[in-house]
């Protein structure tokens, strides 16, 4: 294994990829850098000599610049470098990308479930919503009553089982003892499945729709709307209180927009019609038996490998995951695009001091343009709330090397590939273009992912070098660590390991094509993600005042 990477030609600092001692000496292209103090794993060190104001560069671009002398073999930390990024200019000419090979995928398939739309879902589930907070207890009387009959686990359920505990007290066993009681899952019976094509009911709960803005409320409505188009539903069952910010005919005229022939079926109930809270549960269990009959009359059939709309997202990331697990999902993405499938990056705090080269690669001046218009508004409101984007790395991000947040962001857009971009969407919007399409949203890992589901991504594949228990109610999650250590101390939560490429045993290109084919099993419902096994159906609305 190499102690040390270069990353891009133009870059005048390295990457340790082991633990670099003081007075060590290492090499690269035949010059000899004398280790100043010890270097951990994952951070930098300087190949030439800092002044000052002098710009850092990584992956080729200004990721910093000094703010003290850094010397030869010297660490690049928090206390000499703070974050900077490039000047910004229009684009100015036409971008061009070399296509991966992809014979070998062209006649590949999932099984899928096709829609009327043309759409093809990696999963059918059946959803149910509140369009306001104090609906969720409503809800969750309706999980309970449906789940476990209908022969579905309730993942929402992590009860342990206490019963060794309470046999241990009455027999007098000292309470010091107690952590060596091991305790296990609560075990709950298992049904036969009633509907065999339905691969779920999944329940939504948040904390918005009443009070807020009303910007708030016409969001959560889009954002709910793009639930119940995104490919993997079959249809829903909503509940309205009546007198919330998030109307009723807010989320019609959004389900409208998504789906103006009315191809799913969706029941909304409002409580304030309704006699009582029992007769409105009643109705709301019936209309989704109802619709279970219907939605369980689609099964699985193969579908191309264009069908698949695959959300890119990243999180609790390191000093590797720009050089490992995001440049190899780049290469898939890469190979889904040029094959006539789309994929989505978002994270705008994450494109902080990389503008240049995603306004380079807008297939037209206007979509470079209003990529630029949103990351201004975006960043003119954080700025207005005593933030900014350099304030994204989190304390785990700059542990592991990502000091700043243009460091962090130009090993992030990894996972974007090479494609040319074919659309930029604000937050809520779908994807209507094949190929790369970028989507206005926080950094925030889950409400990144909630948005990506939103826009219609029926798969997102998860990037992490810290680890992160972290999945989506209706889009299957893979998890990709960035270092082999994650992934055997993680394995639990994390189901495929791109450290391979650290140590030198894959390629990015090999460790993207296995990404290909778990993506491959997952939507074909050959394999279960961790996330979902482990029941991590997170759903987090971004409020836009103000989320980083």
């Amino acid at each position: 294994m190499k102690k040390i990477l270069k990353v891009h030609p133009n870059d005048n600092v390295i990457v340790a990829l082991e633990d670099l001692k003081a007075g060590e000496k290492v090499s690269f292209q035949n010059e000899v850098f004398h280790i100043q103090m010890d270097i951990p794993a994952k951070h930098k060190f300087a190949i030439v000599n800092f002044a000052p104001k002098d710009p850092v560069y990584m992956y080729g671009v200004i990721v910093g610049k000094a703010t003290l002398p850094i010397g030869k073999g010297e660490p690049i930390t928090t206390a000499n470098t703070i974050h900077e990024t490039e000047k910004v200019i229009p684009k100015t000419e036409p971008y061009y990308w070399e296509q991966p090979n992809v014979d070998r995928w062209k006649n590949r398939t999932f099984m899928g479930y096709k829609r009327g739309d043309g759409k093809v879902g990696t999963a059918n589930y059946w959803l149910v919503a509140p369009l306001v907070f104090c609906e969720n207890r409503n809800i969750k009387v309706i999980r309970e009553s449906l789940l476990n009959k209908l022969g579905y686990p309730d993942l929402k359920s992590h009860a342990l089982d206490i019963d060794p505990l309470i046999r241990a007290y009455r027999r007098g066993v000292n309470s010091s003892d107690f952590k060596n009681i091991d305790l296990a899952r609560m075990n709950f019976s298992k049904r036969e499945r009633l509907f065999t094509n339905i691969d779920g009911i999944k329940f939504l709960n948040h904390n918005l729709g009443c009070g807020g803005t009303r910007s708030d409320a016409q969001a959560l409505c889009d954002l709910v709307a793009g639930y119940i188009a995104n490919p993997n539903v079959a249809g829903a069952t909503i509940l309205s209180l009546g007198c919330q910010n998030a109307e009723q005919n807010m989320l019609e005229k959004a389900i409208e927009k998504r789906d103006p022939q009315k191809l799913k079926q969706v029941f909304i109930l409002e409580q304030q019609q309704s006699i009582s809270e029992m007769e409105l549960i009643q109705s709301a269990i019936k209309l989704t038996f109802t619709g279970l009959i219907e939605a369980n009359k689609t099964a699985r059939t193969p579908a191309p490998l264009n069908r698949l709309i695959v959300g890119l997202e990243c999180g609790g990331s390191d000093g590797f995951s720009g050089i490992s697990a995001n440049p190899a999902l780049g290469y898939a993405s890469d190979v889904i695009n040029a094959l006539g499938g789309a994929t989505i990056l978002a994270e705008f705090p994450e494109l902080n001091g990389i503008e240049q080269e995603i306004i380079h690669r807008c297939k037209s001046d206007r979509l470079a343009g209003r990529f630029y218009h949103l990351m201004e508004d975006y960043a003119r409101k954080a700025e207005a709330l005593g933030s900014g984007f350099d304030a994204n790395p989190s304390p785990g991000n700059i542990k592991d090397g990502l000091i700043t947040d243009a460091i962090k962001s130009a090993g992030a857009a990894k996972k974007g590939g090479n494609a040319p971009i074919s659309d930029v969407l604000d937050y809520t919007d779908p994807v209507e273009h094949q190929g790369l399409n970028l989507l206005c949203t926080p950094g925030g890992d889950i409400e990144s992912t909630t948005a990506l589901a939103g826009s219609g991504a029926n798969m997102i594949v998860f990037t992490t070098g810290l680890g992160t228990p972290t999945g989506n109610i209706i889009s299957p999650v893979i998890k990709v660590s960035s270092n082999t250590a994650l992934f055997q101390r993680m394995g639990d939560i994390i189901d495929m390991d791109a450290g391979t490429i650290i140590s030198g045993e894959d390629s990015v290109e090999s460790v993207g094509e296995k990404i290909l084919e778990f993506m491959i099993e997952v939507a074909s419902g050959n394999i279960q993600t961790k996330a979902q096994l482990l029941g991590q159906e997170d759903f987090i609305p971004w409020k836009r005042d103000i989320s980083l």
